[in-house]
């Protein structure tokens, strides 16, 4: 399960089916060295992005 407070890169690397879903989102931030660094919640922030709907999205994507 993915937490909020999991980095994106720890998200990425352990869910790499999951790399759709953030560039939907527009988070392409896998490609910054920041990523292993920030918690998805604030990067939802700073993207703007509704950080429960991606979470919500994350999951489903992972139980396929």
């Amino acid at each position: 399960m993915i937490t909020k407070e999991m980095t994106i890169g720890e998200i990425i690397r352990r869910y790499p089916e999951t790399l759709q879903v953030f560039e939907k989102y527009g988070l392409d931030c896998y490609e910054c060295q920041i990523a292993d660094f920030e918690a998805l919640e604030h990067g939802a922030g700073v993207h703007k992005a509704d950080v429960d709907k991606l979470l919500d999205e994350l999951n489903r994507t992972i139980r396929g």
